[in-house]
């Protein structure tokens, strides 16, 4: 049995599909009654308590970071004899200034996977696709799409690829103490993904930028944190992240190339309309 923590997300939800599809047994960590095609237990991650009587029979952990009480759970995983947990960062571990919270809570997360005693892999995937799903009211209502950071290209990585290099993870030998860049086959600004979800709707869209003053008070508007929202400014505004290069990770472990943003985007056209 694996358990899939986040299990309604982007990501988790698509690791349940993933392991479903081939077979295996699969548990969901969930806070409410959803359809998953797995065996559902409720709990939350701030409370290690509920995540310890998920772990009846289970052998494998996708764990999601930055939560309450991590380095509990983390016992209890040991305690119940799981043999790999596979953790879910984001390559703000790697920034140069781990000062902001952004990049703490994911730094401080891998040192606890690390120090668990458990097995482990860790996953640092670049901006999620999915993310995209953020201009979907827009792309609805009108031609124009307005979002921050015009000059940041990125490698964006589509959850499927995420899930497929975790599912690689839990299943096969040969990843423990790993850490996985995972990226998608080509960096793109925010032009280039509305050009490219334009085609694939078959219109005309057009992309147009925030300021970075405007940028930052959306953010802090939609109840971002201030601290969060600088941290995100110094990411992509300062350049303190760079998440542009294509690395060959998803292709090395799954044996296939990474899926582009038109494919997402062809996947998940009926969002837009």
């Amino acid at each position: 049995m694996i358990l899939v923590t986040g299990a309604t997300g982007n990501a988790g939800g698509a690791l349940v599909r993933t392991l479903a599809e081939a077979g295996e047994p699969v548990r969901a960590l969930v806070r409410r009654e959803v359809e998953l095609p797995a065996e559902l237990v409720m709990g939350d991650l701030n409370d290690p308590e509920s995540v310890a009587g998920a772990l009846g029979g289970v052998r494998g952990v996708f764990l999601l970071a930055g939560y309450d009480r991590m380095e509990e759970t983390l016992a209890a995983v040991a305690r119940a004899g799981v043999g790999h947990v596979v953790l879910l960062s984001a390559s703000a571990a790697e920034a140069a200034d781990v000062s902001n919270p952004v990049s703490a809570y994911h730094v401080r997360s891998e040192a606890l996977v690390r120090e668990s005693g458990v097995p482990w892999t860790v996953l640092r995937p670049r901006t999620f696709m999915s993310n995209t799903f953020r201009w979907a009211e827009q792309v609805r209502a009108g031609d124009v799409v307005r979002d921050s950071w015009p000059d940041a290209a990125v490698a964006t990585v589509d959850p499927l690829d995420i899930a497929a290099v975790a599912a690689a993870s839990l299943l096969e030998k040969g990843h423990d103490g790993r850490v996985y860049g995972l990226t998608g086959p080509q960096a793109l600004r925010p032009a280039d993904r509305v050009r490219i979800l334009g085609e694939v709707l078959g219109r005309e869209l057009r992309f147009e930028g925030l300021t970075d003053a405007e940028a930052r008070a959306e953010m802090v508007a939609g109840g971002m944190p201030e601290a969060y929202a600088e941290a995100f400014y110094g990411f992509f505004a300062r350049g303190e992240l760079d998440e542009s290069a294509v690395l060959p990770t998803v292709d090395e472990i799954t044996g296939r190339p990474p899926r582009t943003f038109e494919q997402w985007a062809r996947g998940n056209a009926e969002a837009f309309r």
